[in-house]
């Protein structure tokens, strides 16, 4: 955001919506202090009650007794509708983050729920779908409430930020290898694209793209330079049809004391390799085993799958220095 607003001289406007989750508030880490026009939201990554939460914006904390799904969207209507030149807005919700609750009835398709904790501990897999028909109903309130005018030039990013929690994960994944695990369950999220600039519709692109790939993509986008010092490709020319793009590997990394769970993993989108702090390494045939049960390391490798083995490991040392 704050990229955007100086290769333009300011012309562009920035906002963050919902939760800031990168610091706690300090008083040189808000998100104005680090080049956020405008704030409005938790600086947290959840909240205990969605109908009772900590509200943050222009440097004043209240407490706002509204569901924050539905608070969060009109807070982004807000602003957007009050914008009068170029705009980036980042709408970060919360949901379906836990405490698994029941939504109002009007957000959600799950049918008749009861609300009380008992039932929802129970089997909290309803009320967990039941908050993700809300926050997509939500977003769908959101893109019809915009103009025709706004749509026809606004690029609309949807992003998940991690895998589903273990306990509403379903088949394929286990919980073991769902949210805050190194295995796809943990770290491949859906990302979906439309709007201004973006050629191609219904498809899907099997490149590789990592998070901070929005950045460069961003920039490109709006028709601006790259930053071309930061670990950022943009994927703009994917969305316009170019046959190449995307990345040649993906990394990721959990740094924890868990020695179970935390470690390093990198993919070339066929292959995966994935080393715990513990030692225990696993590598995985994405193409064939993309649920990853198969640990190849157990068996004797093909010449192929030695050869990928040994250039995953080679780059994600080169990564690693």
């Amino acid at each position: 955001q704050q990229a955007m607003r100086e290769q333009t001289d300011g012309l562009y406007r920035s906002s963050v919506i919902g939760k800031w989750h990168v610091t706690a508030g300090d008083a040189f880490e808000v998100p104005e202090a680090m080049g956020v026009d405008h704030y409005a939201g938790l600086f947290s990554g959840g909240v205990n009650d969605y109908h009772r939460w900590r509200f943050t914006t222009n440097g004043m904390t209240t407490t706002q007794n509204s569901y924050i799904t539905t608070a969060l969207t009109d807070l982004a209507l807000e602003w957007i509708n009050s914008q009068e030149q170029p705009w980036f807005c980042w709408l970060a919700y919360n949901a379906p983050h836990s405490p698994f609750h029941l939504p109002p009835n009007n957000l959600h398709y799950q049918g008749s729920l009861a609300s009380d904790e008992a039932s929802i501990d129970q089997n909290p897999l309803p009320y967990y779908l039941a908050m993700i028909e809300s926050l997509d109903t939500e977003i769908g309130r959101l893109l019809s409430s915009l103009s025709s005018a706004t749509l026809e030039n606004t690029l609309i990013v949807f992003m998940g930020d991690n895998g589903t929690p273990n306990g509403v994960v379903q088949s394929p994944y286990v919980s073991t290898k769902a949210k805050g695990s190194l295995y796809h369950g943990g770290v491949h999220v859906p990302l979906i694209v439309s709007g201004y600039g973006v050629e191609r519709q219904g498809e899907e692109e099997e490149a590789l793209v990592t998070a901070v790939d929005l950045y460069n993509t961003f920039l490109a986008a709006a028709g601006l330079s790259p930053e071309d010092n930061l670990d950022s490709q943009s994927f703009w020319p994917l969305l316009n049809g170019a046959s190449t793009g995307g990345r040649t590997f993906n990394y990721a990394e959990i740094a924890s004391n868990r020695a179970n769970r935390s470690g390093y993993t990198i993919s070339d989108g066929h292959h995966k390799y994935i080393h715990f702090n513990n030692g225990t390494e696993e590598f995985f045939d994405l193409d064939n085993d993309p649920s990853e049960d198969n640990n190849l390391l157990e068996q004797s490798l093909s010449s192929s799958a030695q050869n990928a083995l040994n250039t995953l490991q080679s780059k994600a040392a080169e990564i690693r220095q």
